[in-house]
């Protein structure tokens, strides 16, 4: 009876082991982690990443920078689809939730365009949502440097930030900058260079959230005769 359990229990253990070492790799590991070197393109790359359960999931960290879009770096052909049809109107999908990424500043480029070191990710240039500040670049604009020498006071190299998206807004401009408001502490900084008089409200194709109050800010500026108000 003895020899009988043994090469019973013998068995049993083999069965087992076939099951978990099935084609020499282990059940753990049978759904192997990916990275974007795993994809010939980016769009094999994003169409994975969704049916994984993107952008709400991303369990194999192919989205670096939090913006719905995997493995930028892979060549074309590209994808930046949400699935589902994305945030389209009348698309019958629900909205893009809000991202909010820590950040530090590494560099003001000018009165709305910053380069920061997203924490625990890569570098990116964020454009402030909802404003436009005069050129210093391609030709100096009135008011121009005094909305960079604004902006560089108030963000000085190695402040943390925290960046939000707005929903009714695209994710990225056309030059590859991510489009955010840009928050130090409990001040709205696209806010307050409009407070300041360094900056317009900008709308582009359809209305931002904070609109309302951005205006109303540009508002009590132009009134005051402050900053572009005054001097231009």
């Amino acid at each position: 009876m003895q020899r009988i359990s043994h090469y019973l229990g013998a068995l049993l253990i083999a069965l087992t082991g076939a099951l978990v070492f099935s084609a020499g790799v282990p059940a753990a590991h049978a759904v192997a982690d990916r990275d974007c070197g795993d994809f010939n393109t980016q769009k094999a790359a994003q169409d994975f990443y969704i049916n994984a359960g993107g952008p709400q999931s991303d369990p194999h960290g192919l989205d670096d920078d939090g913006d719905g879009v995997a493995c930028e770096s892979n060549p074309c052909p590209c994808s930046t689809s949400q699935g589902g049809g994305g945030q389209q109107p009348g698309g019958g999908s629900q909205p893009e939730p809000t991202r909010r990424q820590k950040a530090k500043i590494v560099r003001v480029i000018d009165g709305d365009t910053y380069e920061v070191k997203l924490i625990g990710g890569p570098k990116r240039t964020v454009r402030v949502l909802g404003i436009d500040t005069p050129e210093v670049f391609g030709g100096k604009e009135c008011g121009g440097p005094a909305a960079s020498k604004a902006a560089k006071k108030m963000l000085p190299v190695g402040t943390r930030v925290l960046l939000i998206s707005d929903n009714t807004q695209d994710l990225k401009d056309r030059y590859g900058r991510i489009l955010r408001y840009v928050i130090k502490g409990k001040i709205d900084v696209g806010r307050n260079q409009l407070n300041q008089g360094h900056a317009k409200v900008f709308v582009f194709d359809k209305p931002f959230k904070r609109v309302d109050s951005y205006r109303a800010a540009q508002r009590k500026a132009k009134q005051a005769d402050k900053g572009i108000w005054g001097n231009c």
